[in-house]
């Protein structure tokens, strides 16, 4: 997966999280929203499969969670 296809999926990785965690987590989702997806990655970034893309975004979570 190309950095052009994790943004475009970006958002639907953000409900996936949502749909799971505690509401009192909400807030942290909504902090990654107004992140732009374009800043995560780098043009020339890529993830071997579908799976890790998931996986960078919950570390996104979680990182946000611990602070």
């Amino acid at each position: 997966m190309d950095a052009i296809q994790f943004v475009v999926n970006y958002e639907d990785y953000l409900n996936e999280i949502e749909q799971v965690v505690k509401p009192e987590l909400l807030p942290l989702i909504e902090q990654l929203r107004q992140e732009d997806p374009h800043d995560l990655v780098k043009p020339d970034s890529w993830f071997p499969n579908e799976m890790s893309a998931r996986g960078f975004v919950w570390t996104l979570f979680m990182n946000q969670k611990r602070k």
